[in-house]
């Protein structure tokens, strides 16, 4: 049997930044008469500047709401859930550094302005 195909999944890549599909998954979509509510998770995906240390996921920071820009006469928000992580050997909580992000890798306008209205700055290196 054919494995389904999550258009709504793929539609939603044409609309949000590109970069922002390697850092988060959308975990669920609420469609309703004046509003698109996209729900957004960080992936568990480590970050650079911890790969050197034991870290262990201990869920995510409280959920952010953005407004961003309507789609066919619907108010769009996304619902972020930023992850955070346990340096096992100092009992640290640890989230990743958005500026670093920004430092190593070529981010879009787009990807730019999407980390302003999350984090309320732009990262200083694009």
């Amino acid at each position: 049997m054919q494995e389904k195909t999550d258009y709504s999944q793929e539609f939603l890549k044409l609309l949000l930044p590109q970069e922002l599909f390697h850092y988060f998954e959308i975990i669920n979509l609420k469609i309703e008469d004046k509003t698109l509510e996209i729900y957004l998770d960080e992936k568990n995906i480590i970050p650079e500047e911890f790969l050197s240390e034991k870290l262990s996921s201990k869920g995510f920071h409280s959920e952010v709401v953005i407004q961003d820009f309507p789609i066919r006469d619907k108010k769009v928000f996304l619902h972020v859930r930023r992850r955070r992580w346990l340096v096992e050997s100092t009992n640290k909580i640890v989230s990743r550094d958005w500026n670093t992000v920004a430092k190593g890798t070529r981010l879009t306008g787009e990807f730019a302005a999407f980390l302003k209205g999350l984090f309320g700055y732009l990262p200083n290196k694009f």
